[in-house]
């Protein structure tokens, strides 16, 4: 699944400079995260970075799009060339695992 942010949203933008796709900006009246851009931090990070720093954990997955982790694994791929052999995607690290 995609991260969404929820209306409980405080504006504090603490998530926008963790996200290593540049996935988060400001909405209209809340941050706001693009889902063709949203890897949930697969390929860098074992746990969502949004999620991890909201105070209001207002960061969740989205009902409304699910994607296996190798989709999101290509798509950090597809938007970080320059570092796509540096990506890892490892049993250990992922939240993924059964």
């Amino acid at each position: 699944m995609s991260t969404m942010i929820t209306d409980e949203c405080i504006n504090c933008g603490v998530c926008e400079p963790e996200c290593p796709n540049e996935a988060i900006s400001q909405g209209e009246d809340t941050f706001v995260i693009d889902p063709s851009l949203c890897t949930e931090c697969v390929g860098f990070h074992d746990t969502e970075q949004c999620a991890a720093v909201c105070p209001v954990d207002c960061c969740l997955p989205d009902p409304e799009i699910e994607e296996s982790e190798e989709v999101l694994f290509e798509r950090a791929k597809r938007l970080h060339p320059a570092q796509a052999d540096r990506l890892v995607l490892a049993p250990e690290t992922s939240r993924f695992r059964a």
